[in-house]
């Protein structure tokens, strides 16, 4: 996996700890993360959301100077399947 992967399974791990759903998160050429009951990992199995963005949006979002809602609203995050999984991440990563 590529080293923005690696840092942000660390970052989510320090902000989540852990997520009662399945999130999807797909960085842009750079590979994907898993959030589910299992924990947080370099990962691409299926999940109840896909949310993509690229490496810039996606690190904005992990360092607080993007806000997740408006990079929605914007087209720079999208999102695939259930929004309230999304939302509910979406709250606690503001």
């Amino acid at each position: 996996m590529s080293d923005v992967v690696n840092k942000a399974v660390e970052i989510l791990s320090e902000k989540l700890g852990s997520f009662d759903g399945s999130v999807k998160f797909v960085i842009e050429d750079e590979g994907a993360i898993m959030l589910d009951s299992s924990g947080i990992r370099a990962g691409d199995e299926a999940a109840d959301c896909t949310l993509t963005a690229s490496s810039e949006t996606f690190q904005g979002i992990l360092a607080g100077s993007v806000n997740p809602t408006s990079a929605f609203m914007t087209g720079k995050l999208k999102l695939d399947g259930d929004m309230g999984q999304a939302m509910r991440l979406g709250s606690v990563l503001s």
